[in-house]
């Protein structure tokens, strides 16, 4: 009993000690990743080529119909990959489960 007493106690301490660093660690890295994204939302984006628009207050401003149509573009194109990548995939499984409709119409007779 002494060793499942002392295993009860030592869990509880590493889960309070644990949550204490992890608690610790994740303020840390929120607050860089915080002004990481300040810093890295006055460049331009990456894929877009665009920069955001802000006014002098550093407000976002509407987006130009210039923007709307790129990023549309972008979509669309990412939405056409996506449709080729489940077409492949329908593809290579064939059937239900990954078998060829020829052996599942054989099995449907064979039990028959």
């Amino acid at each position: 009993m002494s060793q499942q007493d002392n295993f009860v106690g030592g869990f509880f301490a590493g889960a309070v000690v644990g949550g204490v660093v992890g608690g610790i660690l994740g303020v840390l890295i929120a607050s860089k990743v915080a002004n990481n994204d300040a810093t890295a939302s006055e460049e331009t984006f990456p894929k877009l080529g665009v920069k955001p628009n802000k006014s002098r207050k550093g407000q976002l401003r509407p987006p130009t119909e210039q923007s709307i149509e790129l990023a549309r573009r972008g979509l669309e194109d990412k939405i056409a990959q996506l449709n080729e990548a489940i077409d492949d995939v329908r593809q290579q499984l064939g059937g239900v489960n990954g078998a060829p409709k020829e052996n599942i119409e054989k099995a449907i007779a064979r039990d028959s």
